[in-house]
């Protein structure tokens, strides 16, 4: 089946959507600055509809033939400052009880990844993304979501949920931190 032909308006969407998830970081951090139920609300919507984004900017991009280097750079930026604004206002929140060593373990592994990235990708090697970093990803959106919400609502405790799937995504960011340090090793180190 032929691509379609992307117009020139179409050729931006995907960067444009990748800014507007940027943009949402700052409003997501003052929303959590205030944790109060409505705003928590807002935080998660505001979060949901930004990783939905994500989704969409890169369905378009390779849908009409318009992957730039922009958007190689901004796109996992976009995503990695998102998550990681949220991980540490949920640490902030006075009554959000997650473990700080946790968030540590998770942010500390995105920042890794993203340096050796760099670092391959300046030696001339491009190590792809896993499936075991997308499963991770949406483990911690699921976490995030949870966590944001925090109380119980209709009998669910997303307090309790959220933790669940951040302990998962834990598990499955320090599985994927070794496998991509040993892909590291083998393609870029040898």
């Amino acid at each position: 089946m032929a691509v379609p032909k992307a117009t020139k308006r179409m050729k931006s969407v995907p960067n444009i959507l990748t800014l507007c998830r940027i943009f949402t970081v700052p409003l997501l951090v003052a929303l959590l600055s205030f944790p109060t139920p409505l705003n928590r609300a807002l935080a998660t919507l505001l979060f949901i509809l930004a990783s939905v984004t994500d989704y969409f900017d890169g369905y378009l991009a390779r849908r009409y033939e318009v992957i730039s280097s922009v958007g190689k750079l901004l796109d996992p930026m976009a995503d990695k400052l998102l998550v990681m604004a949220a991980l540490i206002m949920i640490v902030a929140c006075p009554e959000g009880e997650v473990p700080a060593w946790v968030v540590v373990i998770i942010l500390g592994r995105e920042i890794m990844i993203t340096s050796l990235r760099g670092v391959a990708s300046a030696q001339g090697v491009v190590i792809e993304a896993e499936e075991l970093g997308k499963y991770k990803t949406i483990l911690q959106i699921f976490a995030i979501v949870g966590l944001c919400l925090h109380y119980t609502y209709l009998s669910i405790d997303f307090h309790f949920g959220g933790m669940y799937f951040l302990w998962a995504s834990l598990v499955l960011s320090i599985w994927s931190a070794i496998d991509y340090l040993r892909k590291f090793w083998h393609a870029a180190v040898r």
